[in-house]
C-alpha cells in the first residue's frame, strides 16, 4: 500500500484529473436525491487532491480554488450560512489544503534527494577511469528511452533510469590496474571484473526502495545473457528481470560506442549490427527489436544523437527536474 502510494505521488496527473472527476461528481451529486449533508466528504477530498495535484502552483492559486470550493460547499444550505461559519471553514480548508501541498513538496524532495545521491556516487565512480567518464548516465539514458518507447508505467521508467545510474556501482570495489588495464585481461582478472554486480547490490541491497522498485535487478543481473551464458548467477530469457533485460542492451550499446582504454570506439552502424546479430542470444528479442526501432531511419538516428547531447548539457546544467522528458 505505501509503495502504491509513493507512486500515485510520483504523478500528480492522477490527483489532477482525481480534482476534476469529483467536481463533477458533485455537480451531479447535487441535481440527484443524493442527501446533500453527505457531500461534505467530497468537498474535503477534493481540497485534498488540490493540494497533491496543483502542489507546484502559486499559493494564490491555491488559496483561491479553496476558497471556491468553501462557497460552493455552502451552497446548497444558504439558511445556516453565517460569516463566523464560512470563515471557520476557509480557515479548516485551508490547513487541509496545505498539509496536501507539504505532503506532496515533502515527496518530491525525497526523489529529488534520492536522484542527487545517486549523481554523486556515479560522478565518484567515473572520477576513476577518464574513458568511461558519464558512462552510466549514458547507460541511464538509452534504458529510459527503451523503456519509454515500450510505454512502460512512469514509476518503471523512473526506476530505469535510477537503476542505470547505479548499475556499475560495484566497479568502485575493483582494483584500478585491473579497471584500467590497456590491454586483454588475464582470466584471473575477468573473474575479479565479473564480481562487481555482487559487489554493487551488496552495497545497496539495505535500501528497501531499491529492492521494491527494481533497482537491485538492475544492479546485480544487467551482466546477465538472453541465453543463460552471463554471470553472476546464469539467468536464461524471462529468470532475468525485464527491467534488467532493458539494462543490458543500454549497457552494451555505449560500451560499444564510446572510447575505452584498451580501444576506440565503435561506429553506429556497426554497433547496431551487433546488436541485431546477438538478438535472442546476448539480448531479449522484443526489448532488442525495440532498440533497434529508435534508431530506424536517419532521421531518428539524429533525433536520438540531439536527445543525447541536450540530455548531456541538463547534466552540466544540474537540472536534475527535467530527467523524465
Amino acid at each position: 500500500m505505501y509503495n502504491q502510494l509513493n507512486k500515485w505521488l510520483g504523478n500528480p496527473n492522477y490527483f489532477r484529473f482525481g480534482f476534476i472527476i469529483i467536481l463533477l461528481l458533485i455537480v451531479t451529486l447535487y441535481y440527484t436525491n443524493f442527501h446533500e449533508d453527505q457531500l461534505y466528504l467530497l468537498f474535503i477530498l477534493a481540497t485534498i487532491f488540490l493540494g497533491i495535484g496543483y502542489y507546484d502552483k502559486s499559493a494564490w492559486f491555491l488559496v483561491s480554488v479553496t476558497t471556491v470550493i468553501v462557497f460552493c460547499r455552502f451552497i446548497p444550505e444558504p439558511n445556516f450560512t453565517t460569516f463566523v461559519s464560512l470563515l471557520i471553514l476557509e480557515v479548516c480548508y485551508l490547513i487541509i489544503m496545505f498539509i496536501s501541498v507539504s505532503l506532496m513538496k515533502s515527496n518530491q524532495k525525497i526523489k529529488k534527494d534520492d536522484l542527487e545521491t545517486i549523481l554523486a556516487l556515479t560522478k565518484a565512480l567515473d572520477s576513476r577511469d577518464a574513458y568511461t567518464s558519464n558512462h552510466s548516465q549514458n547507460v541511464a539514458f538509452y534504458a529510459k528511452e527503451i523503456a519509454k518507447k515500450m510505454k512502460l508505467p512512469k514509476h518503471v521508467i523512473e526506476s530505469v533510469y535510477k537503476g542505470g545510474l547505479l548499475h556499475d556501482i560495484g566497479k568502485i570495489g575493483i582494483p584500478e590496474d585491473i579497471l584500467l588495464k590497456p590491454g586483454k585481461l588475464s582470466l584471473e582478472e575477468y573473474t575479479i571484473i565479473k564480481r562487481h554486480p555482487v559487489i554493487g547490490y551488496e552495497m545497496i541491497k539495505h535500501v528497501s526502495d531499491y529492492n521494491k522498485n527494481g533497482i537491485h535487478d538492475i544492479v546485480l543481473y544487467h551482466h546477465e545473457r538472453y541465453d543463460g551464458n552471463g554471470y553472476p548467477k546464469g539467468l536464461k530469457g524471462e529468470e532475468i528481470p525485464l527491467v534488467a533485460r532493458i539494462m543490458a542492451i543500454a549497457d552494451s550499446f555505449d560500451a560499444m560506442t564510446s572510447k575505452r582504454v584498451y580501444r576506440n570506439e565503435i561506429d553506429l552502424g556497426a554497433t547496431l549490427m551487433v546488436i541485431q546479430k546477438n538478438k535472442g542470444s546476448q539480448f531479449d528479442p522484443e526489448i532488442t527489436d525495440v532498440f533497434l526501432s529508435l534508431f530506424e531511419n536517419e532521421k531518428k538516428k539524429i533525433a536520438i544523437t540531439n536527445q543525447m547531447k541536450s540530455y548531456k548539457d541538463r547534466l552540466e546544467d544540474s537540472t536534475l527536474s527535467t530527467w523524465v522528458g
